[in-house]
C-alpha cells in the first residue's frame, strides 16, 4: 500500500517522512511554487503536500508531471496528499471535490486525501461563502457522513489512503467509534513545532496507529490576517539555537530532526532552492537524549494558526491540543 512509505523509518531510502509543502506564501506566485516542487523532487523529496484551497494544484501537477516526463521519478515514486475543502464536506460533494483536484493535477489517483478541517462552510461551488454582511455561512454535516463518502472514494480507486487534518482527540474518536467503519484515518495533519509539540495528541494517535503529520514546523509564514505578527519566532528561540549551534546544523534542520525522532512526519515548505536542499539534509545526524529533553522543555503552548476567522462556527474552537 502506498501509505507504507509514510510509515517507514527515516533511513529507508525513500524518506517520505519529510514532505515539501505547497501553500503559496503571499510573496510568491503559484508558478514559483510549481518551480519549488520541481527543485524538491530533484533534491529527493517524494512526498508532496497539497490542497485545493491552496489554489495551485494546476501548477503543482504540472511540476510533478514534468519530473515524471524527464525520467527523474515515476508516478509510483511520488506520494501526493490532497485535501477536501470546507465547502465540499456534504457527502454528495466529497467526490466532486476530489475529482476537481484530480483534474487540476491531471493525475489518475491521489495517494492520500484528507478532510482539511472539521469545520464546514455552506455546500456549493463557492469555497468561502458569505452572507450579505460579509460573514461566513456555515453548515454542520455530521463528519462521520463525510468520512463514509471518503471511504467510497477509496473503494472507487480514486485515492489510496484517507485521513484528516486539524482534528482533536474527540473528533478523531467520532470517526474511530462510528458504526460500520471500514477504514481508519491513516493520519492527522496538525500544527506542531517546539512551541507546540502536541505530546498528548501524538500519544493518542500512536495508540490508534494514526500517523501525526506536522505543519508549521519552522514556525509559520506569518501571513497577515492569519498570524499574530508579534508572536515569537521558532527559529529565533535562544535555547533551540544553542542546541543547533552545538550540533553544527541549522535550526531548521534540528527542529525537523527533533520531530522525526518523536515519530512525527515533517512538512516543511520553501520557495528558495537552497533552503529546500537544506531542509532535506536531516538524515545524517541524530539528537541525543539530553538534546531531546532540552527541546521538549521549550514548549510554551503557542499556536500560530488560531483560525479566529471561524470563531462563529458552532464547532469552534476545534484545534485544542487534546
Amino acid at each position: 500500500m502506498a501509505l507504507s512509505r509514510l510509515l517507514r523509518g527515516v533511513n529507508d531510502g525513500i524518506r517520505c517522512q519529510c514532505l515539501i509543502g505547497t501553500t503559496t506564501p503571499h510573496t510568491y506566485t503559484k508558478e514559483q511554487v510549481g518551480e519549488s516542487v520541481k527543485v524538491a523532487i530533484e533534491v529527493g523529496y517524494r512526498h508532496i503536500d497539497g490542497a485545493a484551497m491552496y489554489g495551485n494544484e494546476v501548477q503543482v501537477g504540472e511540476a510533478i508531471r514534468s519530473k515524471i516526463a524527464d525520467g527523474t521519478v515515476t508516478r509510483e515514486d511520488i506520494f501526493y496528499t490532497g485535501k477536501l475543502w470546507n465547502n465540499n464536506q456534504a457527502p454528495e460533494r466529497v467526490r466532486i471535490g476530489l475529482e476537481q483536484s484530480l483534474r487540476d493535477l491531471q493525475l489518475d489517483y491521489l495517494d492520500l486525501f484528507l478532510i482539511h478541517t472539521p469545520m464546514e462552510f455552506q455546500p456549493g461551488d463557492n469555497p468561502f461563502p458569505t452572507d450579505k454582511n460579509g460573514k461566513a455561512i456555515y453548515h454542520n454535516t455530521d463528519i462521520r457522513d463525510t468520512w463514509k463518502a471518503l471511504e467510497a472514494c477509496k473503494d472507487a480507486g480514486l485515492v489510496r489512503s484517507i485521513g484528516v487534518s486539524n482534528f482533536n482527540k474527540r473528533q478523531l474518536e467520532l470517526i474511530l467509534n462510528m458504526p460500520g467503519l471500514k477504514y481508519k484515518p491513516v493520519c492527522n495533519e496538525v500544527e506542531c513545532h517546539i512551541f507546540l509539540n502536541q505530546s498528548k495528541l501524538l500519544e493518542f494517535c500512536k495508540s490508534q496507529d494514526i500517523v501525526l503529520v506536522a505543519y508549521g514546523v519552522l514556525g509559520s509564514s506569518r501571513a497577515e490576517g492569519w498570524i499574530d505578527q508579534n508572536s515569537p519566532k521558532v527559529l529565533e528561540d535562544s535555547v533551540f539555537n544553542a542546541v543547533a549551534k552545538k550540533l553544527n546544523h541549522t535550526p531548521g534542520q534540528v527542529i525537523q530532526r527533533y520531530l522525526l525522532q518523536r515519530g512525527v512526519v515533517v512538512l516543511a515548505k520553501s520557495c528558495i532552492p537552497e533552503r529546500i536542499k537544506e531542509n532535506f539534509q536531516v538524515f545524517d545526524f541524530e539528537l541525543n537524549d539530553e538534546d531531546m529533553e532540552v527541546l521538549n522543555g521549550v514548549k510554551i503552548n503557542l499556536r500560530y494558526l488560531t483560525l479566529d476567522v471561524w470563531k462563529d462556527h458552532p464547532k469552534f474552537p476545534f484545534y485544542d491540543e487534546y
